[in-house]
């Protein structure tokens, strides 16, 4: 069987217990729900920290701006729920890209650490934007239409919603790594200047990168919403402290850089911090700060980098032998010979 036989076993495999795992584990359904957001939290923030070498602690701005633009279309426009939901989502995705164009152009001139502070500032002076703002609810926060089905077929409709995101954004950033988008970022990553120098636009793909990953967090933010029930502007829409922190330890332990790794980050760190916050209970928030200690500690390359440098020859790494024992092989072959 070769490997692209494999893969595609694989992947059929994570697709059939995706597919029907909210109707073996129906009382976890929005649990589940949550695992595939936290999935798109970790690969649209390791598109710009992994990828490009831009730690961005900002993103969780267009997360914010997708789940109220998503609200405001569902309160006013007088449509179906479904209709209303579909056209906010997207219309989120696309107000946050266009924001994301906007601020790009100006605050991906920053490099390192002052772009990783810069990016910071937006996430919090957002929050507090939409607290005094009355048309979005201010403080008091806004509440999204009511689902029409029957009791249980939300956590159901959303699971599904949140499922198909997910593998939509890591298809599309699949397709987007393999080919000269990748490769750009890579570069920029690698040695921006050197980039630069040989031609590469720059401002150009950081800018594009920002908007790719803003958009997906825009049409998540619409449907998590939604999932909630309600948007309190610090708490849920901007929570830097939490969703916005969250993303980026999840690629960190995944594995910064790879595709999988955000993905395997994020359902080990979710699946931990529900284990916390049921069995651990009024210490989950301490057991949670000593677990992302350990991540940062003991896993700085992530699951996948530990992996890695273990086992290099797992990942198509060829693994050249000292130059002792290469010695002793030629010894041995030619008095073999």
């Amino acid at each position: 069987m070769n490997a692209t036989a494999r893969r595609l076993i694989g992947y059929g495999l994570i697709l059939a217990v995706a597919l029907v795992a909210p109707l073996l584990a129906p009382e976890y359904r929005t649990q589940l729900s949550f695992l595939w957001v936290m999935i798109v939290f970790a690969l649209t923030w390791d598109l710009l920290g992994g990828q490009m070498g831009y730690n961005s602690f900002g993103n969780i701005l267009f997360f914010g701006i997708g789940m109220y633009a998503c609200a405001v279309i569902q309160r006013d426009a007088g449509l179906d729920y479904y209709v209303a939901l579909f056209l906010g989502m997207g219309a989120g995705g696309l107000v946050a890209v266009a924001v994301a164009g906007v601020l790009g152009s100006g605050i991906l001139g920053l490099r390192g650490h002052y772009f990783a502070i810069g990016t910071l500032g937006l996430g919090i002076a957002a929050g507090e934007y939409a607290a005094g703002w009355d048309y979005i609810g201010a403080g008091s926060g806004l509440v999204p239409p009511l689902y029409p089905g029957i009791a249980g077929a939300r956590e159901g409709f959303f699971y599904y919603v949140t499922f198909a995101l997910a593998v939509v954004t890591f298809l599309v950033l699949r397709w987007l790594y393999s080919g000269r988008f990748g490769l750009a970022i890579n570069a920029i990553r690698d040695d921006e200047d050197k980039a630069e120098a040989m031609g590469l636009r720059t401002t150009l793909y950081k800018i594009a990168a920002w908007c790719t990953s803003a958009f997906f967090l825009g049409l998540m933010g619409g449907a998590v919403g939604n999932i909630i029930g309600f948007i309190d502007p610090r708490d849920v829409a901007f929570a830097g402290a939490t969703f916005g922190v969250w993303m980026v330890l999840m690629a960190i332990l995944g594995g910064k850089g790879t595709l999988w790794g955000p993905v395997i980050g994020a359902a080990i760190f979710h699946v931990t911090q529900e284990l916390f916050w049921t069995y651990l209970l009024g210490w989950q928030r301490v057991a949670l700060g000593l677990l992302i200690v350990v991540i940062v500690v003991f896993f700085p390359l992530g699951i996948l980098g530990w992996a890695r440098e273990r086992w290099p020859e797992l990942f198509g790494h060829r693994v050249e032998a000292a130059p002792a024992e290469a010695g002793k092989r030629a010894v041995a072959a030619k008095e073999g010979a």
